[in-house]
């Protein structure tokens, strides 16, 4: 039996990242990468959705991208014999969900999104927005990521809820994992 690999996927500001980290919380054991740290710039949306089945699924490893200096820095390792979980837009796709034991579709709607988004990265995020929201649109129109999940958590606070549900989430996983 091989270890969960756990994917999280949402558009921007939905809630991702807190409930990631709720989870990893719970689950110690647990590794995250969040494609924030992965995505080439703010062009690569499909380039971090590709890297997940291809070097954090298959191969368990992920470069981080450095944003300072706009261009592709070290490499880091994961123990496959450790839960991984992978976090971020571009997350779930087809060919991502064919090597998973598990996903997750985040929904929040777009006025909040935004908010959170922006309160969240402010001005270094502002005059991306919309680019960004581009490249979620045309991910989601061709991989419908939300039919591909087991779980679709819609409007959720995920530093509230999904805490409170984290005990039944380990016991879903574990069951997930039983029959690979």
């Amino acid at each position: 039996m091989s270890a969960p690999r756990i994917l999280i996927d949402g558009r921007s500001g939905s809630g991702k990242s807190d409930f990631a980290l709720a989870l990893v919380a719970a689950w110690p054991e647990a590794q995250l990468v969040r494609l924030d740290d992965v995505y080439p710039g703010w062009d690569g949306l499909e380039a971090a959705s590709e890297a997940v089945s291809r070097d954090i699924l298959l191969r368990s490893c992920w470069q981080r991208w450095d944003w300072t200096v706009d261009a592709a820095a070290q490499w880091h390792q994961l123990d496959p014999l450790r839960p991984i979980i992978v976090e971020g837009c571009g997350a779930l796709s087809r060919a991502n969900r064919r090597l998973a034991t598990f996903a997750v579709w985040i929904e929040q709607d777009a006025a909040t999104r935004k908010a959170r988004a922006l309160a969240r990265d402010g001005d270094d995020y502002r005059p991306y927005w919309d680019r960004w929201a581009a490249q979620e649109d045309e991910f989601i129109a061709r991989e419908s990521p939300d039919s591909l999940a087991d779980v679709v958590l819609r409007g959720i606070d995920a530093s509230r809820d999904a805490v409170v549900d984290i005990l039944s989430w380990r016991e879903r996983l574990a069951r997930s994992t039983m029959g690979r």
